[in-house]
């Protein structure tokens, strides 16, 4: 089965080819330079780039999968111009939650290529595809040493390595930005509670088999990633500051600042950060010189991100004790953050949990994850999405 895969639901205009759960190619276009001098992202502005960007990423992705032509037209009247001899079984894209703007962009294009091939169309909720990104991993990775920044000995690999497709793009597949081999391994599936985390949502899912999940609790106010910028920009950190924050804590000293942890101790699954970002603000209020400091802002942005992590790393535990699960996974774009993986790691070690990280280049977004997902559930049997269906920008993950 191969799918063509879009995801525009945000500010990264992208396009995947998935066969048999590989991912043959991963394109991805970022708007990050655009919105860095707005300070976040402005949703006009990510609408006219995606429509700028996605025809030349879709035929990217295409040629690099080698699959069919790459000269695919995907604007008004796409139905009419479509090659007939484009090698595809169906095509998928982000529906929701995002950005309305920006969802329509690669939700109509998919529905107008489905409906030209006469192919099957599924809408993917974007939270369920990072639901599910940590059973995607990466031939190289596991293989190497340290991979995703843990330790082999705490991450759960599956047996053998499938065979590479006939049509083997291993090569090819770096020029998609991918940067590696991967594919879809649910051969060591198990029950889990998830952390999902990124720019605009914190929640805790526990999963009881593949496609069969319920949500735990999620953010009451500002999400974690949120939380990383909008600190970092009050610090006078650049955009995004969430990775900036990253990089500076490497050198500071997390116990510096006693910050806030929201809602470390309610027995819920629930995350709020509006507070602890609040305490950053009346911080730098009554101490206006410190980031003038090189050391003193390394200091605090370790202080700050130690914080975040706690919370973030002592709440997924103890859902995952609660709810009497040995597997623990994290997905999305904050994953990337070192030290939450490495606290991670050492948490889940501490109480002998598995634990899957997603990969980091599939942890922010991308339609590798969204393509993934679609071919799981045609193949799980689960009816197509109509192409009469709309965008749901507020789509809450069930």
């Amino acid at each position: 089965m191969t799918i063509l895969a879009l995801e525009t639901s945000c500010d990264e205009t992208s396009a995947a080819v998935v066969r048999d759960g590989w991912v043959l190619s991963s394109a991805v276009s970022s708007q990050i330079k655009l919105h860095a001098e707005y300070g976040g992202v402005v949703p006009e502005l990510a609408a006219r780039e995606h429509l700028r960007n996605l025809i030349p990423v879709v035929q990217t992705a295409l040629r690099e999968a080698k699959i069919g032509r790459a000269d695919l037209p995907v604007s008004q009247g796409a139905q009419q111009h479509v090659p007939a001899d484009l090698e595809l079984d169906a095509v998928a894209a982000t529906q929701g939650p995002g950005l309305p703007m920006a969802l329509l962009v690669g939700f109509k294009a998919a529905q107008s290529i489905a409906f030209a091939l006469r192919k099957p169309f599924v809408g993917i909720n974007h939270h369920e595809a990072h639901l599910y990104s940590p059973w995607i991993r990466s031939i190289a990775s596991s293989h190497e040493p340290g991979s995703a920044g843990v330790p082999p000995a705490r991450m759960e690999l599956a047996g053998e390595t499938p065979a590479l497709p006939a049509t083997s793009p291993a090569a090819r597949l770096r020029g998609g930005n991918v940067g590696g081999i991967f594919f879809a391994d649910f051969t060591a599936f198990q029950p889990n509670v998830s952390l999902i985390v990124s720019g605009g949502h914190t929640m805790l899912v526990k999963v009881d088999s593949e496609l069969k999940h319920r949500v735990l609790g999620s953010t009451v106010d500002d999400a974690a990633g949120e939380c990383f910028d909008k600190t970092g920009k009050l610090m006078g950190l650049p955009y995004p500051a969430g990775p900036e924050i990253d990089r500076l804590s490497e050198q500071g000293n997390p116990k510096a600042h006693d910050f806030p942890r929201p809602l470390l101790n309610d027995p819920g699954d629930d995350f709020s950060f509006s507070g602890l970002k609040t305490s950053v603000r009346y911080f730098l209020r009554d101490h206006p010189a410190l980031p003038d400091n090189a050391q003193h802002l390394r200091d605090l942005c370790a202080s700050v991100q130690a914080a975040i992590v706690e919370v973030l790393v002592k709440k997924t535990i103890r859902a995952a004790k609660r709810n009497h699960v040995r597997c623990v996974t994290a997905s999305g774009g904050v994953t990337c953050n070192r030290a939450l993986r490495r606290e991670l790691a050492h948490a889940c070690e501490c109480e002998g949990f598995v634990l899957r990280l997603a990969e980091k280049s599939l942890c922010t977004d991308n339609a590798a994850m969204i393509g993934i997902l679609a071919e799981r559930k045609l193949l799980a049997n689960i009816a197509p999405t109509s192409l009469d269906e709309e965008i749901k920008p507020g789509w809450v993950l069930a």
